[in-house]
């Protein structure tokens, strides 16, 4: 029973196997037939089509040395070759050549010598050479049509040759001959090799250049001794291309192995040699279609057909296996349905839990979000306890500013009564504008006062750095009192400080606070940025008061993009154990009483806000450094030129 079971599958492999070979035998028969018919038909298309285009070029052309021999001229200066009537021959010829767009046209007297051409011009013309020679020449003179192909003697290009005997009362008194290029002609269908052979099958016009000047078949020894003697190709070794017959078909087509060595090789590739006579002249037409896309595609064919049997023998082969198991599946459907409302029990419970676990993070993004809003606040909060405590630090100063206008003003207001009692009016009017200045003064003074501590204060997003410095350095001009102040400015950009700079090299001048600089503005709250440069410029006031001779050292650099400001001081620098704690809230080196901790926080916090930073690091020659960067904003030019004005 089990030796049949076996010999009975060894027989149907067998039957499949055999079954697979004959279909795929089938295909490729009726693929490979039905691929070279298309070729062949797409090459007689191609043929026509090629064979039409030629016969319409050199048509057109074989009447012009007839027209050219009819001329007076032609005929009178080939019958007395005056040179003004050479003269004027040429210019005719050129005239009718340039109008023709021949590529040469020229008449020969009947001894074979040239004695008029359209390049007479040219180095290379043909005037004074001798054609007796040449095959359409020798036509022409007898009396009928020369055609001919060949290589010039003179120019060394390739052309075809039409010539007219010239008659002058009967008698042949000269030639006229037309030269055109026809190199053009094999370029116009490059995609599948082109060839034109003459009537001895020399190929002489190809799409393929390396098959130029060589022949389908081997020539006879007296053909080549006439190309020799007639100089038709020139110096050319007229050889035949390595060509081998594999197949002969109707209709003078065949298919051809070219390449590949002597006679094509068995690895050379095929093509289907398709020729067809052009009639006058005696020309051939040769297309040659590749053979490999029509082997591609029968290939193709049999695989797919391949593979498809193959197919179908696994189809049959699944629907037997699957008949066998339908039974298992209906077994198994009840199982499965039970499994399935196992699964929605667990999901079900899955879900639950995770609906809990969704709500406990609503509830933390919202404790969140409250916090955030907390945090905010406090730090709003902190800000203005911040400005208030460097108010209570600056009273004293400005205190001190108002007291000396006021001692001023009163001793003015007494001189300027006695003044008028005395009838002294010139002297009067003096103390009045000397009091007017001095209340002037004392506003602007109470003025910074209260921009300082007013809490909502509308945002341009614009300072102008001179402007926030010199509000800074006016508030805390009492205890800049005895400290050396340097403040230098580094245009990396020509036109910040209205001075010409080599592009590539910074220009450094001294900054002057009260100046005019219109393109030196920062993207920032102008009225937080003196917040922050007096938070800097005080800390380096701390920091240098033990040292001998206090300085601090104030650097603007202007870039294309950034502006960064440089607050130095000569004092002990920055530990290292502070400087990772540098910038925490409530975090102070100095003695109770005299900071909250909150000013570098604060100006690091208004510096990020604004699109910035605020860093520090000590100096190499000894003191601290904090460098304060912001993005600098973009002024027009009319913004820049009513500043200036």
């Amino acid at each position: 029973m089990e030796a049949d079971r076996v010999t009975r599958r060894l027989f149907i492999l067998f039957a499949l196997a055999a079954g697979l070979v004959a279909v795929c035998a089938l295909t490729w028969t009726l693929a490979w037939k039905s691929g070279i018919d298309t070729l062949r038909h797409a090459a007689a298309v191609r043929g026509d089509r090629t064979t039409a285009a030629l016969r319409s070029t050199l048509e057109r052309y074989e009447s012009l040395p007839f027209i050219v021999g009819e001329h007076p001229l032609v005929q009178d200066v080939l019958v007395d070759p005056k040179p003004e009537w050479i003269d004027a021959a040429n210019r005719y010829l050129e005239d009718v050549n340039r109008h023709a767009r021949a590529t040469t046209t020229y008449i020969i007297q009947a001894d074979g010598m040239c004695i008029a051409a359209s390049n007479w011009r040219d180095k290379d013309s043909f005037v004074g050479v001798s054609y007796r020679f040449r095959p359409y020449f020798i036509d022409a003179v007898k009396g009928g049509v020369g055609r001919f192909f060949g290589i010039g003697t003179i120019s060394h290009d390739p052309g075809y040759y039409v010539s007219q005997p010239v008659r002058r009362g009967g008698k042949i008194v000269g030639v006229a001959v037309v030269k055109l290029n026809l190199e053009w002609f094999p370029g116009a269908d490059s995609g599948e090799p082109l060839l034109v052979t003459d009537d001895h099958g020399v190929i002489f016009l190809s799409s393929v250049p390396a098959w130029k000047y060589h022949t389908m078949r081997p020539l006879p020894a007296d053909v080549v001794a006439s190309i020799d003697r007639t100089r038709q190709y020139a110096r050319q070794i007229i050889a035949p291309l390595p060509a081998h017959v594999e197949r002969v078909l109707q209709d003078d087509a065949d298919i051809v192995r070219i390449g590949g060595g002597i006679g094509g090789g068995i690895g050379a590739p095929r093509y289907i040699e398709t020729r067809r006579a052009l009639g006058v002249p005696d020309w051939n037409l040769v297309t040659m279609s590749p053979v490999r896309p029509v082997v591609v595609a029968t290939r193709s064919a049999t695989i797919v057909t391949g593979f498809a049997w193959v197919s179908l023998c696994l189809l049959v082969f699944y629907w037997r296996q699957r008949r066998q198991r339908v039974k298992e599946v209906m077994q198994s459907r009840a199982m499965l349905q039970k499994a399935y409302a196992m699964l929605n029990e667990r999901v079900a419970e899955r879900t639950a839990d995770l609906s809990q676990a969704n709500e406990q993070l609503q509830r933390e993004v919202q404790e969140r979000a409250r916090a955030e809003a907390e945090l905010r606040a406090a730090q709003d909060e902190l800000i203005q306890a911040s400005k208030l405590a460097a108010l209570g630090q600056m009273a004293a100063g400005i205190t001190h500013e108002l007291n000396q206008p006021l001692a001023a003003l009163r001793s003015f207001s007494d001189n300027t009564r006695v003044f008028l009692e005395r009838g002294q009016y010139a002297a009067a009017h003096e103390n009045l504008e000397a009091i007017g200045s001095l209340t002037e003064r004392m506003g602007k003074i109470v003025n910074q006062l209260k921009l300082f501590v007013g809490r909502a204060r509308p945002r341009s997003l614009r300072s102008p750095v001179a402007s926030a410095l010199r509000q800074a350095l006016a508030l805390l001009a009492k205890r800049l009192a005895g400290v050396s102040v340097s403040l230098t400015l580094t245009d990396r950009t020509a036109g910040t400080v209205g001075k010409a700079n080599t592009v590539g090299e910074p220009l450094v001048v001294p900054f002057d606070p009260h100046g005019a600089y219109p393109g030196l503005v920062a993207q920032c709250d102008d009225l937080r940025l003196e917040q922050v440069l007096i938070n800097l410029i005080g800390n380096a006031l701390d920091a240098a008061a033990d040292a001998a001779s206090p300085r601090i050292a104030i650097d603007i650099e202007a870039q294309a993009a950034t502006i960064a400001i440089r607050v130095r001081d000569n004092g002990p620098g920055i530990p290292e154990d502070v400087m990772p704690r540098l910038f925490e809230p409530f975090f102070t080196t100095k003695e109770m009483g005299q900071g909250l901790g909150l000013g570098l926080a604060i100006s690091s916090s208004i510096a990020r806000d604004c699109g910035g930073s605020l860093v520090a690091h000590n100096e190499p020659d000894g003191g601290a450094c904090f460098v304060l960067t912001l993005r600098r904003a973009q002024v027009s030019a009319a913004r820049v030129a009513a500043t200036d004005v």
